[in-house]
């Protein structure tokens, strides 16, 4: 994402007749925000919201909301002319009760007599300067926000129903708390409706947060009425911090409080949306509008949850590589479910790039289609990456590399010219790719040993290298190789048809040298791997893995 404040909008007559015409989900979702105010005058601030429950450290699904909501927030400015103010508030409801403790945290035992406090009074498991469990996974939260560079304002549920910012709306739930119940009563199970209030009391004996019924809501008064957990009746003001909401009223009591004009929320909210909906009318209040989005999944296809920890967390994806590729997965399909673990990541990476090296080549139109345009508030940079990342990757499986500087060797020698002073963008994706390497791929390699028939096939790869020599590019490589693979029956595909017509060559022949000399699956082109690792260098591998010195290392 664009770094720093936020920005003027760049506009032209080109890039203005384009966002009037593209069909980028964001601007579709910036027309719905238009079409709102048509006929009416703008408010003083158009306000996107966001909302992050803090019950675990946050994970990227989390912050997905972020980066989708900046993007909508963008394309709006771009399609008014940048001429109506607009906010993007971040809300964290650190006032919900803790239900159950996190499987993720250091000592989970220690938790068990902080149940139903809510997580800003529950103590802080990970040590350190944050006062309470709440407070230490907002400012996990905002960090992740400032590295993207976003701009937003932080809101804290507890802040604000303590400093009596909701106290207003607050006094009218109770004031039209029949027409409320009457909204949430058919949603709910027989057994669940008996205790249910959109009054969540705070008990003065325990801190903790209670379901319970209310025995009386004096609206004229502003106080509930409910038995505490002892069984002692007790009466409290609605305002101050004392009691807060049930999530479904608190969706549209917040939207009507604070005037919300968009929010976005994942697939598991969109039973619900009505109700939020309805609740907000209720209250006075206009409902904002909605984009509901999928939800990630972990590698097993299971939803990822705060409290289990499944998924990639923050840093785990920016351990390994750069926040625009993050932003990228969050940009692609945002209504299509997505697994999001350690194995989307280098397509990722390489897709980004790839989309900003087509940038300066496409029209308007397809530019603000464009995801590194959404990405980087209409403003891209040009790199230029000679080395793809999957070619990285493989390199360092290659040369085992376990540093960088092992990987420049064989760049510089490559790429004439090319350092990591000249492209500091590649020298950051090859610490990247070391990382990446020693913890997914390197665990996970298995060689194989050839037959003979592959024995012989790399044989003839290897003497067509040496007779193409160690100043070939890529191509010469690459065609040397198809060569030796058409002459041979076991890997001729007579469905497809070489230059010349014959029968072409089947991904076995590539599959086959992948799997025996870097011990994975599937790899880049050959040719390019090979122009970037050497020729001679190749040939040596070659002779380990018919030496049988590559098998062994998996088998030992």
């Amino acid at each position: 994402m664009a770094t720093g404040r936020l920005q003027p909008v760049t506009l032209t007559p080109e890039i203005s007749a384009a966002a009037a015409e593209s069909n980028a989900w964001p601007f579709e979702e910036a027309r719905k925000i238009i079409a709102r105010y048509e006929g009416k005058d703008w408010p003083k601030s158009v306000l996107f919201e966001t909302g992050y429950g803090p019950s675990g450290l946050p994970h990227i699904g989390t912050f997905g909301e972020v980066a989708r909501t900046t993007m909508v927030r963008h394309a709006f400015r771009v399609l008014t002319q940048d001429e109506v103010a607009t906010r993007l508030l971040s809300f964290s409801d650190d006032m919900d009760g803790m239900r159950k403790i996190p499987d993720n945290v250091p000592d989970r035992k220690a938790l068990e007599p902080y149940l139903h406090l809510p997580l800003t009074s529950v103590p802080n498991p990970f040590g350190g300067d944050y006062q309470s469990f709440g407070h230490h996974n907002n400012a996990m939260l905002r960090r992740f926000l400032d590295t993207f560079g976003f701009d937003y304002e932080f809101a804290s549920a507890t802040d604000y129903y303590k400093s009596g910012r909701f106290d207003a709306i607050l006094k009218r739930v109770a004031e039209r708390y029949d027409a409320i119940m009457a909204i949430m009563l058919p949603t709910l199970g027989e057994e669940r409706r008996a205790t249910s209030s959109p009054f969540l009391p705070i008990s003065p004996k325990s801190g903790r947060v209670l379901y319970v019924p209310m025995k009386k809501v004096d609206a004229a008064a502003g106080t509930i009425t409910f038995d505490d957990e002892d069984g002692t009746e007790t009466t409290l003001p609605v305002t101050g911090g004392r009691v807060k909401l049930q999530w479904k009223p608190d969706f549209g009591a917040r939207w009507a409080a604070l005037d919300v004009d968009f929010e976005m929320f994942g697939k598991d909210h969109g039973p619900n949306m009505g109700v939020y909906d309805r609740i907000c009318v209720a209250l006075g209040g206009r409902p904002p509008e909605h984009f509901v989005y999928e939800l990630f999944l972990d590698e097993h296809g299971q939803k990822i949850s705060k409290s289990k920890g499944n998924g990639l967390t923050i840093d785990e994806w920016l351990t390994y590589a750069p926040t625009e590729s993050l932003a990228l997965y969050m940009f692609q399909k945002p209504r299509t479910a997505k697994k999001l673990y350690f194995d989307v990541i280098p397509r990722a990476v390489d897709e980004y790039y790839q989309f900003l090296a087509a940038y300066p080549r496409q029209g308007w139109k397809e530019r603000l289609g464009n995801p590194v345009w959404h990405i980087h508030n209409g403003n891209p940079p040009q790199i230029e990456l000679p080395v793809s990342f999957a070619l990285l990757l493989n390199l360092v499986s290659a040369s085992n590399a376990s540093n960088k500087a092992v990987l420049w060797g064989f760049i510089s020698r490559h790429a004439a010219g090319v350092t990591p002073d000249t492209h500091p963008e590649l020298d950051r994706l090859a610490g990247y790719a070391v990382r990446y390497y020693e913890d997914f791929v390197k665990p996970a390699k298995q060689f194989r040993s050839p037959d003979a028939e592959e024995r012989e096939a790399l044989s003839q790869l290897s003497a067509a290298l040496g007779k193409v020599g160690p100043q070939a590019d890529g191509e010469a490589i690459q065609n040397a190789a198809l060569d030796v693979a058409r002459a041979l029956p076991r890997y001729q595909d007579h469905a497809r048809k070489s230059p010349e017509g014959g029968p072409g060559v089947s991904v076995a022949f590539f599959q086959m040298i992948y799997q025996i000399l870097l011990g994975q699956e599937r790899g880049p082109r050959f040719g390019s791997f090979v122009a970037l690792y050497g020729t001679e260098e190749t040939r040596a591998l070659i002779g380990r893995a018919l030496a049988g010195e590559l098998a062994a290392e998996t088998v030992a």
